[in-house]
């Protein structure tokens, strides 16, 4: 439930090539107090899992750059169906090469991808805010990224 609205919030997990470390049981008991903290007011949101090569091309489509990136962010709008917050697109091989180096579980980076992306949907620009996301990420890491 949004805390706000008393109304069901869709939160979709999409994992079509079954990564056995991501998925909507590990992502969305999770993702779902999140959302009520940072966009109470907020409807529906979707995370989807993907390989190198989906992330690549909408990497090129929609931001004009040819290569892998770990994770993108669309954000949303009202509809007819309401408000959705936006979708989020996370390459889970990034996520394990990133996880790996860092030296922490690839559910962690999972986690800080989702966090980052779902920043970026609530109009947050690390790019232009003079580092007002980044110290916002600092310190929503230090509250969320331990929960399970």
């Amino acid at each position: 439930m949004s805390a706000a609205s008393g109304q069901r919030r869709e939160v979709l997990v999409l994992n079509p090539s079954r990564y056995p470390e991501a998925g909507a049981a590990r992502l969305g008991p999770w993702l779902r107090p999140l959302l009520d903290e940072l966009a109470p007011a907020g409807g529906s949101f979707a995370l989807r899992l993907a390989g190198d090569r989906t992330l690549r091309r909408l990497n090129r489509d929609f931001r004009g750059r040819d290569a892998v990136t770990d994770v993108l962010s669309f954000p949303g709008g009202e509809g007819p169906e309401g408000r959705h917050l936006g979708d989020v697109v996370i390459s889970v091989p990034a996520a394990r090469r990133q996880a790996a180096a860092a030296a922490h579980p690839v559910a962690r980076e999972l986690r800080l991808l989702a966090l980052h992306g779902l920043l970026h949907c609530l109009g947050h620009d690390h790019e232009t805010d003079r580092g007002e996301m980044t110290r916002l990420e600092r310190r929503l890491r230090l509250r969320w990224l331990d929960r399970e």
